[in-house]
């Protein structure tokens, strides 16, 4: 099949998709909307309801170059919403779609639905949105609706950082910054960007002198919790001073 009749399958199928969606939670309905990469949720609202999907970055066309550029190639975009488009990028390479892999070029607007519509496809995604900033459009492929309260508690995991704007959030000790050497003690290893494999987990750490006091008072209780006296970082704060401790 060439490029042009995929497009048009792909493009028919999430015709059906996006009357499905529109005809179950008519989105344009809600005031407000408001998508968060960090988590990876893009939230819709108005005063009796709020609906939470999640969600992959498409990509977004420039009104201003006028380019279309995929998420993959976008330093700005978090890998939380864009690490699946790689699968639209390697089925481009063994199709030989050269607008599949190319990360920036010029385009249109509507082009950006055609490759909306292969990435709903691809990624079994269940419909499609696309908020408009100032200078660009930002595709969005929907591909779970999550339960408000399971959402809230996932959102509840990320914090604003002044450094960092917003990421996950982690615990350290008081003693533990970028500019010290002071030993890094871990619950469990970590890595940066990790997928924790329970639920309740979070980045934590204390410095050598808390895991003294730890081992001292047989573990976390009252008196070690006082002296390690844990603050909030983000993510990104946690592994720079993970770098700078160890």
């Amino acid at each position: 099949m060439n490029y042009n009749e995929f497009v048009t399958d792909c493009f028919n199928e999430l015709t059906i998709k996006q009357e499905e969606l529109t005809k179950k939670y008519d989105l344009n309905s809600f005031p407000n909307w408001f998508y968060d990469q960090a988590s990876g949720f893009l939230t819709f609202s108005d005063e009796q309801r709020e609906l939470n999907f999640r969600y992959y970055e498409v990509g977004t066309y420039s009104k201003v170059s006028k380019t279309w550029k995929w998420s993959w190639d976008n330093e700005h975009t978090l890998k939380k919403v864009k690490q699946e488009l790689e699968t639209v990028k390697q089925f481009g390479s063994e199709q030989g779609y050269k607008k599949l892999i190319q990360g920036l070029f010029d385009s249109t607007e509507e082009e950006g639905w055609d490759f909306t519509s292969i990435t709903t496809k691809l990624l079994n995604g269940i419909g499609s949105y696309r908020p408009e900033t100032e200078k660009h459009f930002i595709f969005m492929v929907l591909y779970e609706l999550v339960d408000n309260e399971k959402a809230n508690e996932e959102k509840e995991k990320y914090i604003d950082c002044e450094n960092h704007e917003r990421r996950r959030r982690a615990f350290i000790c008081q003693h533990l910054n970028k500019d010290s050497k002071n030993g890094f003690e871990e619950a469990f290893e970590t890595y940066e960007d990790m997928e924790f494999e329970f639920e309740e987990d979070d980045f934590q750490a204390w410095c050598n002198e808390c895991e003294k006091v730890r081992l001292e008072n047989d573990g976390w209780n009252e008196k070690s919790m006082e002296f390690v006296k844990i603050k909030l970082v983000c993510e990104k704060c946690y592994f720079e001073i993970k770098e700078t401790n160890k």
